[in-house]
């Protein structure tokens, strides 16, 4: 059976996950890793969602409904020093945070 027949999750169960595999990789250049656990996966029936074009389409954008704060921030655009900025991202994650909170706190809000 050729990977081009593959039309319906019964075909699926037959293929031959080593040769799949070893075909991908072929066109890819390189060792895929995690390839052949998920073509098993697959050939057991273990699948995640799938997509339609349809559904993706029918996606709404933005943020879920619900999941604005009733006081939520705004965005806005301020320019740094550029070792202002490289200091303030040098301390990690969540360093707009911090800058806000040391903002209300000289302000004294």
């Amino acid at each position: 059976m050729s990977t081009q027949n593959i039309g319906s999750l019964e075909d699926l169960k037959l293929i031959d996950v080593e040769k799949i595999a070893a075909a991908i990789e072929a066109d890819a250049g390189q060792a895929l890793p995690g390839l052949r656990e998920s073509l098993a996966q697959a050939k057991r029936g273990e699948f995640g969602r799938i997509s339609t074009p349809e559904d993706i389409l029918a996606r709404r954008r933005g943020r879920p409904v619900g999941s604005v704060k009733e006081n939520h921030k705004i965005q806005t655009a301020i320019r740094f020093d550029p070792e202002v900025l490289a200091a303030l991202k040098a301390t990690g994650r969540g360093w707009q945070t911090r800058v806000n909170n040391v903002m209300k706190e000289w302000l004294k809000i």
